[in-house]
């Protein structure tokens, strides 16, 4: 099996792609915790092994090395991801070419400029709007009948596309952008949120609003650079000689990609290093209790297995357990929009999913329905008041906590982890949800 050191900075979407490949094949990825960017790859050592210094670079248990993203996540990745047959091996290579050429450099010139790390030029951003538009039709068009791009299961074509994509859901695509792409969305959703995936990039929001440019942001970060490049371009511009004017053309266009690359790795560290939000489950005791694991049991095995290995793992001392019962069941009218508002919370709690999980029903029919769930979470007091981001929703539940050693508490469990029974006023089970 496929084995060795990643080198990386935190938060990059390229290094992404082979850490999720690794998780779904099961090989072993160190990452280098002593690497810097901007010193570790500059340095005489690292350049031996990988000269233009680029990151990701991946070096393998035997000594071998390997840069560019996609090259490593196809080492990392099983025979499932890279494609079994010889067409599907050449449609995965197909998609990552696409996200390379038709998404990444769009993204790039649309997201950065907003973040104020890259220069914003109106009719770049407006022409890479233009391109990421064409790019997700083309996409979505692709997936109206589909659920991953090659055949009928997850690929590295749909990890590469997806981590391509992951800026302009995390930072421009709000809900009205993303609205005509409905396939795309539902396609992106179904990667990220694969047990593998949250492994690695944690719980993913989707953008509420679209930043706007902000010059005093980019000014602060890039002032010292733009003079300096000035200054360049400046010195260039006086050395030239009429004689030399094409080759001086060829070497400036060079020289001006090479700084547009160098710019856009600047821009990703720039972005790396930005103070991210502190999920407040990281600073909760170590558990014994694998809430992923458990995920994974429920997806793939029926109840009849999954509850009794729930309690099997379950760790009260670390984790609890909460009924959570709608309290405006009387203004519900459509089963459809009650399912809505179940997803609306889910969704609003997205960051919450590492240490979280539900199972959210809906009983009765249109215009006689309620919702109520069972809830299992990190900690023994109500979670919702740890984060503002998570207090949307909670206020309109009415939130019991359970005795894990109850009888009640386990038949409470089995009805809501298998979609069965009624509710209190006798209404039958309609429909789930699951929160994981």
């Amino acid at each position: 099996m496929a084995s060795g050191t990643l080198y990386t900075y935190p938060e990059n979407f390229r290094a992404y792609k082979a850490l999720i490949a690794a998780q779904f094949s099961g090989t072993q990825i160190k990452i280098a915790d002593d690497f810097v960017f901007g010193e570790t790859n500059k340095s005489e050592a690292f350049l031996k092994k990988f000269p233009l210094g680029k990151v990701p670079a991946f070096e393998t248990c035997d000594g071998n090395c390997i840069t560019e993203s996609n090259a490593i996540a196809y080492y990392v990745a099983n025979e499932q991801l890279r494609g079994k047959t010889d067409i599907e091996r050449a449609l995965v290579n197909q998609w990552l070419g696409f996200a390379d050429s038709e998404i990444l450099p769009a993204s790039c010139a649309w997201v950065f400029p907003l973040l104020g790390i890259m220069p914003y030029h109106k009719q770049t951003v407006e022409h890479a709007k233009e391109d990421i538009n064409k790019a997700l039709t083309a996409l979505n068009s692709h997936l109206l009948t589909r659920t991953y791009l090659v055949g009928e299961r997850l690929t590295l074509a749909d990890i590469c596309v997806a981590m391509t994509l992951l800026h302009l859901y995390q930072y421009v695509l709000e809900p009205e952008l993303r609205k005509p792409y409905q396939n795309v969305n539902r396609w992106f959703q179904t990667v990220i949120y694969q047990p593998e995936s949250i492994a690695v990039i944690g719980a993913f929001k989707l953008a509420d609003k679209t930043i706007e440019f902000d010059p005093k942001k980019f000014a602060e970060t890039q002032g010292k650079s733009s003079k300096k490049e000035k200054k360049e371009k400046e010195s260039k511009k006086e050395q030239k000689e009429p004689k030399e004017s094409k080759k001086a053309e060829k070497v400036s266009l060079a020289k001006e990609i090479q700084e547009i690359q160098d710019s856009v790795d600047a821009a990703e560290a720039a972005l790396a290093a930005e103070p991210k939000k502190k999920n407040p489950f990281a600073s909760m005791p170590k558990s014994s209790f694998d809430l992923d694991d458990f995920k994974r049991f429920y997806s793939n095995e029926d109840e009849a297995k999954s509850i009794p290995y729930f309690w099997q793992k379950f760790d009260s001392e670390n984790y609890s357990i909460w009924l959570g019962e709608y309290k405006y069941n009387n203004e519900l009218t459509k089963v459809f929009m009650s399912c809505n508002l179940i997803s609306g919370m889910y969704q609003r709690l997205d960051s919450m999913r590492k240490g979280a999980f539900a199972s959210a029903c809906i009983f009765g029919e249109d215009n006689n329905n309620t919702i109520s769930g069972i809830w299992v979470w990190r900690g023994q007091d109500l979670v919702f008041t740890l984060s503002p981001d998570w207090q949307v929703d909670y206020e309109s539940y009415n939130w019991t906590k359970l005795d894990p050693s109850k009888e009640q508490t386990k038949k409470l469990v089995e009805q809501y982890f298998s979609w069965i029974g009624t509710d209190k006023e006798g209404r039958k089970f309609n429909q789930g949800k699951i929160f994981k």
